[in-house]
């Protein structure tokens, strides 16, 4: 690019008709589309070419670029189109892509939004969100030295998320002589990799995004090249939104709007499909059908609605419906499950713990998950299926989820919207996995509720007594079995009916297989909650004598129960204190390393931040503190 060549500047029907030109803006479609490869590919180069060549570009804009080209000692025959991509200076001042950056652009024919993701293995989690509402993917390629690892990471993982486009953009030309044989020796080579992971279909174009070779127009320096330049092709491509139109009608319900008693109706995105007043729906997971009876927009009703618009519906009957429920067509509606296997990208620094609860959003659904050890993880280099216990940062496996309730679901293949998940960690809020719905369990789909007629309460009432579970959680030698059997005792000579749940006798039998790592730990704590859920629908007051360490598995039994029935009760004694009783010689063997994950030694304690009970074993007998606990329950009861 030279300076004599003439600067774009902001079309004139803007500043004619500002109306006719939003008019026309408006109705251009979207596409989204993500930069990806490996490190120095020249991704933000080439988006820099992207916005310059889209004529989206203000004079003084382009006067900066042309000055910091000046500084460079390009001398101006040469624009460092980089510069044009926010962050960049941050970039270069750490020496790493450092977050997904978004620009928009805009062309005659189509509107666009570019992520330009990180190129490093470190990453990954950040190419996975750019690339999660892309339509199409541009690998980038640097023609001296072709298909490399990241090359196959990032198509790998764009074609996981479902990406249906791939423009293989084979960078540099330049820097090759724009040598024919070389670019088709490097579509060969990825054509082979692609077919293995089952990208049947990709367009190739050799380019420089630096000189602007088939960026925008074609190159004289390229004859060989009768395909599309690169905008060209942007400008051409199916959307996703297009294809959607074809898929069966699926709304997830946000929220449900009622000004008055006059008018009701059931906000959302339309997430597949078209429909139409009068057409016959179904409302998930209820199975209710019905008829659409209006669709409501800010601008007046629709005579149809269809995929990526927000409506509101309005029903013909008055159907149970409400926030996070699925309005679906009713002949081909979505399945209802608790149990899927899922593919997972992990997000987070701390690591995946298999039967550890965490919140899962799909879509506008919200249910408590926990996610069972993985079927393998998958190596991006080489698709190799590896065995693996957890899943670390940036790793993808395959894993059986399950979740508290029934979601109304499509596997992702069929519906991003209802097939994508992301997985949030209870205690921080922070969203630690992406996930893609393969299939349903059968076995969800073969197991129901038995209806039993002599409910909890009648147990209850049988007893003369309302159900708990006393929670005993502390360190090794704490104290927390011998005041958990004074308080039985106590209770027994009260007539109460109560059953002991004590650590080590659990281990003997029911969790005699577990360990002591933390995933072990973890499902120790979940099978204990469930059989304590199971003696309090008895009728049951129950004790539990257990260390408990983590605040997540506390709070997931707590959650099993009913407001008001799980008490915690923090047996709270210093570590020197309980090291120096050390009635069974553990801390001795920890301390002597005979004994691995021994927890206050080499593995965490977490204490209650807000217990029912606190008892400081340093100042208060175990009697004393068995009292104290008969009588909160007295006077709790």
């Amino acid at each position: 690019m030279t300076s004599a060549e003439p600067r774009y500047r902001v079309d004139a029907l803007i500043a004619e008709d500002i109306d006719a030109y939003l008019a026309i803006h408006q109705s251009k479609s979207m596409l989204r589309f993500i930069t990806c490869g490996s490190v120095d590919d020249g991704k933000s180069t080439l988006i820099g070419r992207l916005l310059y060549d889209s004529k989206m570009i203000f004079e003084d804009q382009l006067a900066s670029l042309e000055a910091d080209s000046k500084r460079s000692g390009s001398q101006g025959q040469e624009i460092d189109f980089a510069l044009l991509v926010d962050g960049l200076a941050a970039e270069r001042e750490q020496g790493i892509t450092i977050d997904v950056a978004y620009r928009f652009f805009a062309t005659e024919k189509r509107k666009f939004i570019v992520a330009d993701t990180p190129g490093h293995e470190q990453y990954t989690r950040n190419m996975v969100t750019g690339a999660s509402t892309a339509d199409l993917a541009v690998i980038l390629i640097d023609a001296r030295k072709g298909v490399l690892t990241q090359t196959r990471r990032h198509s790998f993982l764009a074609h996981l998320i479902g990406i249906r486009h791939v423009v293989l953009a084979v960078n540099k030309m330049d820097l090759v002589d724009y040598d024919r044989a070389r670019f088709d020796a490097i579509v060969a080579d990825y054509r082979a990799f692609a077919s293995e992971i089952g990208i049947a279909a990709f367009t190739a174009i050799p380019l420089s995004g630096l000189r602007g070779d088939n960026i925008a127009q074609r190159t004289a320096a390229m004859p060989w090249h009768d395909g599309p330049t690169l905008i060209e092709h942007l400008e051409t491509v199916e959307v996703e939104a297009e294809a959607d139109c074809a898929r069966p009608f699926r709304l997830p319900v946000q929220w449900v709007n009622r000004p008055n008693l006059d008018f009701r109706g059931f906000a959302g995105m339309i997430a597949g499909g078209t429909v139409k007043p009068g057409d016959a729906v179904r409302v998930l997971p209820s199975g209710r059908t019905t008829q659409v009876a209006r669709i409501v927009t800010m601008d007046g009703d629709l005579d149809e609605g269809v995929s990526g618009q927000s409506v509101t519906l309005c029903l013909a009957d008055e159907v149970d419906c409400s926030r996070g429920d699925v309005i679906a067509t009713a002949d081909a509606p979505p399945q209802v499950a608790d149990q899927f296997q899922a593919t997972i990208v992990w997000m987070a620094e701390d690591a995946l713990q298999p039967g550890r609860a965490y919140w899962l959003k799909l879509g506008s659904q919200t249910s408590s998950a926990t996610v069972q050890p993985p079927k393998y993880a998958i190596d991006v280099n080489t698709m190799a299926q590896l065995s693996a216990k957890m899943l670390e940062l940036n790793d993808i496996g395959v894993a059986e989820v399950y979740t508290d309730r029934g979601l109304v679901f499509e596997p992702y293949a069929d519906n991003h919207d209802l097939g994508g998940f992301i997985l949030i960690d209870k205690a921080t809020n922070a969203t630690v996995a992406a996930g893609m719905i393969d299939f349903a369990l059968r076995r969800s789909q073969n197991v129901h509720w038995q209806a039993i007629e002599i409910s909890r309460e009648a147990h209850a009432a049988q007893k003369n007594q309302q159900p708990k579970l006393l929670w005993f959680t502390g360190l090794s030698g704490s104290g927390k079995s011998t005041i958990a059997n004074l308080v039985e005792k106590k209770l027994h000579a009260l007539g109460k009916h109560s059953f002991l749940l004590d650590g080590d006798n659990i281990r003997h039998g029911l969790n005699k297989d577990l360990g002591f790592t933390d995933t072990d730990r973890i499902e120790n704590i979940r099978r204990v909650g469930e059989v304590a859920k199971l003696m309090t629908d008895a009728g049951l007051i129950v004790l539990t004598a257990f260390i408990s360490p983590f605040r997540a598995e506390r709070e997931m039994v707590r959650k099993m129960l009913p407001d008001g029935e799980f008490v915690e009760i923090f047996v709270d004694t210093p570590l020197a204190v309980a090291e120096a009783r050390d009635v069974k010689g553990l801390y001795k063997k920890a301390r002597a390393g005979n004994l691995k994950n021994f927890t206050g030694i080499d593995s965490p304690y977490e204490p209650p931040a807000a217990p029912a009970i606190r008892i400081d074993t340093t100042v208060t007998s175990p009697d004393d503190a068995a009292e104290s606990i008969v009588d909160y329950l007295a006077s709790h009861s």
